[in-house]
């Protein structure tokens, strides 16, 4: 009862002291306005609905908390309009052809989880994996290596890796915080940095518009000419920036630094000893994103347990997967183009996904139906129950896109953006932009949406500042590329921290871990990372004193010595 009295509380007070800031000016906002929008109130309804998600651990009442703050704002603080905008917010966010794509794909890979779980499928790769995986080190390497085998799509990873992990785990009871963490500390970093994924295609337009636009907006023909060039050969550019994308990488290796070195610290450690000595893969009390208690996802005493039952379902969704991107992608490609990278630049992962969980869903079926293991009636109930188990999820992504609507009205991102604007030495650029894309995504909810927002005022403003001239090798070169990889690493770090982040919320929902449980646990993780990043990777290599290859070095060294003296092993007996 406490936790609805705190969110009541909290919001009314809020809602008080945007009173008093008359904010009812959002009423009529827009970006071309000289009203509240894109002002440091516009951070309001997001605190909100992070704040109270923490506070309380009641994500969907937290949720829509902030979302009803930030309506008050855009219809003049009536509350009944308020709550009537919150839902068209909502409706806008679930009719949107991206996100339903990306609901329907849940929903059938839930589906394709839950045929597999009734056939004994699942529990045969349990008991294959039951040979190597024998220790929770082994399993907890496995659940790492097993990210480069879907590297293509963080969301296809996390989902995948989620579900087909959590019973090897369980078994060898590795807490579903850690298994969250490994799913999601290994997706979108992963995917981020690597050269063909569905990223790239989006990272690189991102560039290369930037570029262009600046190009025909300049009076200084010569100026124009290089950055024409440099739009190009954005491709280039994309490239010579990976070894500036300190977070991404460095997150990839401390999560390996974890399990082979056995050392945890502060909520995964306390998550980790509490599931190794014996009380519980979850918290007690918790509320995991998906229920995996239904009683259509149990198997059925007296059938066989077939691996290849829940192997081939998960093959057929990443080579289906695969094919689909090279299908899309080479017809989409415009002339002169080639490539297997611009194949997958230009492929339309949504609905690539979509088939590919589709057929996922078609081999699982024809298995369990063809070898008797379950009738027709007993397959389409058991993938009625997977999905039926990600509902929870679902709606917590629905209001996690409602909320990204509503700070996008408000001008959250753009408050953000307008940050940069201020003059400051060139060589603090790339830091200054990994921070504003951090508070960016976390305020935001959307590494991709951040992306959008920073690009165009990033790389115009590193040129403006004399980043760049002459471009690949030419002066303050390193300035462009940090800045760069600055967004997207900011990025890819404050959607890991972020409650209402989509990919915060799928890893949970693949892991069934309650979700502020898998935030509070990764948090500290990725704060220690990014810290580090910035100082041993973004300010030294933006002041040239260091190559970003020693940067990254050096943060391996540091990210080790902090785990070996102020880690602990969670398997050991804690000291009275």
């Amino acid at each position: 009862m406490k936790k609805y009295l705190y969110t009541a509380l909290i919001t009314t007070l809020l809602f008080l002291v945007a009173g008093w800031f008359d904010l009812f000016a959002f009423a009529d906002a827009s970006p071309d306005s000289t009203g509240a929008y894109g002002t440091w109130i516009s951070l309001i309804p997001p605190l909100v609905a992070i704040g109270l998600a923490l506070i309380t651990r009641e994500v969907i009442l937290s949720l829509f908390a902030g979302i009803w703050v930030g309506a008050l704002f855009l219809v003049g603080f009536n509350p009944i309009a308020g709550t009537t905008q919150s839902l068209d917010v909502m409706i806008d966010a679930l009719v949107d052809a991206d996100h339903i794509a990306i609901i329907v794909f849940s929903l059938l890979l839930g589906g394709m989880v839950g045929v597999m779980s009734r056939s004994g499928g699942t529990q045969g790769i349990v008991d294959v994996l039951e040979k190597f995986a024998t220790t929770r080190k082994r399993g907890q390497l496995f659940s790492w290596f097993s990210a480069f085998f879907i590297f293509f799509d963080d969301y296809a990873n996390t989902l995948i890796r989620g579900n087909a992990l959590r019973p090897m785990t369980d078994r060898l009871n590795i807490s579903r915080e850690k298994l969250a963490y490994i799913v999601d500390s290994t997706a979108a970093p992963l995917a981020v940095s690597a050269v063909i994924t569905t990223w790239i295609g989006f990272e690189i337009t991102q560039i290369q518009n930037s570029l262009a636009n600046l190009a025909e907006t300049t009076t200084d023909a010569a100026l124009a000419t290089q950055l024409q060039a440099g739009a190009d050969n954005a491709f280039i550019i994309f490239l010579h920036s990976i070894p500036y994308l300190f977070y991404p990488i460095l997150a990839l290796a401390f999560v390996l630094m974890t399990i082979i070195m056995r050392k945890e610290f502060g909520p995964m450690l306390t998550a980790e000893r509490r599931a190794y000595s014996g009380g519980g893969v979850i918290r007690p009390g918790s509320m995991p994103a998906a229920d995996t208690s239904l009683e259509q996802l149990q198997p059925i005493k007296d059938k066989p347990k077939l691996w290849y039952n829940a192997a081939l379902p998960v093959l057929s969704v990443i080579v289906v997967a695969m094919y689909s991107l090279y299908s899309t992608g080479a017809s989409a490609l415009e002339p002169g183009e080639s490539g297997i990278t611009s194949i997958i630049g230009n492929a339309d992962p949504f609905a690539a996904l979509l088939w590919a969980s589709f057929t996922g869903c078609a081999v699982a079926i024809a298995l369990a139906v063809f070898q008797r293991i379950l009738t027709m009636n007993q397959a389409l109930e058991s993938w009625v129950g997977g999905m039926q188990s990600m509902l929870m999820a679902v709606i917590i992504l629905i209001l996690a896109w409602g909320l990204g609507g509503i700070t996008g009205e408000i001008g959250t991102g753009a408050y953000l953006a307008s940050l940069l604007e201020d003059s400051l030495p060139l060589a603090l650029l790339p830091g200054l932009v990994f921070f504003i894309a951090a508070v960016t995504a976390f305020s935001t909810g959307t590494s991709w949406g951040t992306m959008a927002i920073l690009f165009p005022v990033v790389v115009p403003l590193a040129v403006a500042m004399g980043a760049g001239v002459g471009f690949a090798g030419g002066e303050h070169y390193g300035i462009l590329l940090g800045s760069v990889s600055s967004v997207m690493a900011g990025a890819v770090f404050g959607d890991h921290c972020s409650p209402i982040s989509d990919t915060t919320v799928l890893s949970s929902m693949s892991s069934a871990c309650d979700l502020i449980d898998h935030v509070r646990t990764q948090l500290p993780y990725a704060l220690v990372i990014a810290v580090v990043a910035l100082i041993v990777g973004e300010l030294p290599a933006a002041f040239d004193w260091i190559h970003p290859i020693w940067g990254l070095i050096a943060g391996l060294i540091i990210l080790y010595g902090i785990l070996k003296y102020f880690g602990e092993d969670p398997e050991s007996v804690p000291e009275s």
